[in-house]
């Protein structure tokens, strides 16, 4: 799952992925992630979920010929409209981007999921997370607690799908309430 200002690093090796990173890279465009919904990763084309984030290519090399190493920046949530699958297998889509919204400072009420993640990134380093490190920002912190979350693909595709910062981390709460000693 990618989840705006979140990174996705990728190997990229089957001839339809390879092309779409050289276009992307060529013509400066961003593509999209979204969640099988189902098939599989590799091989046949799969069905994707309807929702899906953008993802531009920040850092890219090509160790050998058909092989790319990028790492992507989650941009904006979107819907599909229309699909369109290539010869090759390749998914192309018209998409409709979510509008954004206004980014509301962190709530008292809410702060416990701020310290989650401060003391996640104390741990692991902030050279992990996007920078600025934002955490009064309920929906930085809400991006990121969603990708660390131990949670189903299903509850992730939830968060991404919730557009309201706030609503987004009240949801988080509830889920890191219930896992918490002395929690429901």
């Amino acid at each position: 799952m990618l989840f705006p200002g979140g990174r996705l690093p990728l190997r990229i090796f089957e001839p339809r992925y390879v092309r779409m990173m050289k276009e992307c890279i060529r013509d400066g465009v961003p593509f999209g992630v979204c969640l099988i919904k189902d098939g599989k990763e590799v091989g046949d084309p799969a069905v994707p979920e309807t929702l899906g984030c953008s993802a531009t290519i920040t850092h890219w090399d090509m160790p050998h010929l058909g092989l790319f190493q990028v790492v992507a920046m989650g941009g904006r949530v979107f819907q599909l409209k229309r699909v369109e699958v290539e010869s090759d297998g390749l998914i192309r889509a018209e998409v409709r981007f979510d509008e954004d919204l206004p980014t509301p400072d962190m709530p008292e009420a809410l702060a416990g999921c701020r310290e989650v993640l401060r003391q996640i990134i104390e741990r692991v380093g902030a050279s992990h997370f996007p920078s600025p490190i934002r955490l009064d920002d309920a929906a930085w912190v809400s991006y990121r607690l969603g990708e660390l979350l131990p949670v189903g693909s299903e509850l992730k595709q939830q968060l991404l799908g919730t557009r309201d910062a706030l609503d987004r981390l009240s949801l988080i709460d509830q889920l890191l309430e219930t896992q918490s000693p002395g929690g429901a």
